[in-house]
């Protein structure tokens, strides 16, 4: 399948710049697979066999991460730990476990996607098209939500409440603007991750919950205010 464009708009130049994929996975072969596949189709790809590369060529800001979960040393889960609050960019899980809690152990650690090995090219070219056509929809939306003491940049995906900055993982922040941007409205814990991971999401709307816990546990830390509230029974809801 040929995409019919792979770039993203540079906003200072106005012109159409080619998407960073990142490729992490210690089977060499795979690695090269890809890089030839992605790159046929318009990516600049960088590449890694390890997590200690992998780091290092993140700094690089890539606009999507192909991540392997089974790696020696420093795995991807532990990867995706490190790198999540400070790479916004979508990640995928490439894998051979799928046990639900490795699932949710990985939406846990900041992933948003996974795709089971051995895995379709067409299938994966398709599921990454798919992430970046949602971050250029967010990026192209983006806006700037006041309430109260809290402010919300919705293209530097960051929280500021009073003189504190927060920096959410990428799925915690989706949730905080799906919420925010529809201030009172309630949706339950399947409309949310039908929203936050989209239809062809691999995990389930469990990992919602914690999601919305770690959200609320940060947000206590610097004000005593109650933004997310459960309406029992229904979902969440932002206070409006």
């Amino acid at each position: 399948m040929q995409l019919k464009h792979t770039g993203r708009k540079d906003s200072e130049r106005g012109e159409i710049a080619v998407y960073r994929i990142l490729i992490v996975d210690d089977e060499p072969d795979i690695v090269e697979m890809l890089r030839c596949f992605f790159e046929r189709r318009g990516y600049f790809v960088l590449t890694a066999t390890d997590g200690a590369e992998a780091l290092k060529k993140a700094e690089q800001q890539p606009d999507m991460i192909l991540l392997d979960v089974n790696m020696p040393e420093l795995d991807g889960m532990e990867v995706c730990r490190r790198i999540r609050d400070f790479v916004p960019c979508p990640i995928l899980f490439l894998t051979a476990r799928i046990e639900e809690s490795d699932r949710v152990q990985g939406f846990a650690a900041g992933g948003d996607d996974y795709i089971l090995k051995p895995f379709s090219l067409a299938e994966l070219e398709a599921r990454v098209a798919a992430h970046l056509r949602r971050e250029t929809r967010r990026i192209n939306g983006a806006s700037v939500r006041f309430d109260k003491e809290l402010s919300i940049d919705y293209s530097q995906r960051k929280v500021f409440v009073n003189k504190e900055t927060l920096a959410f993982p990428k799925k915690e922040f989706a949730i905080i603007e799906l919420l925010s941007a529809n201030a009172g409205q309630v949706f339950d814990k399947e409309r949310i991750y039908e929203k936050v991971w989209g239809y062809d999401g691999e995990g389930d709307s469990s990992v919602v919950a914690e999601h919305i816990r770690r959200i609320r546990a940060r947000l206590s830390a610097v004000t005593d205010r109650e933004y997310i509230e459960t309406v029992w029974g229904c979902g969440y809801k932002w206070k409006s």
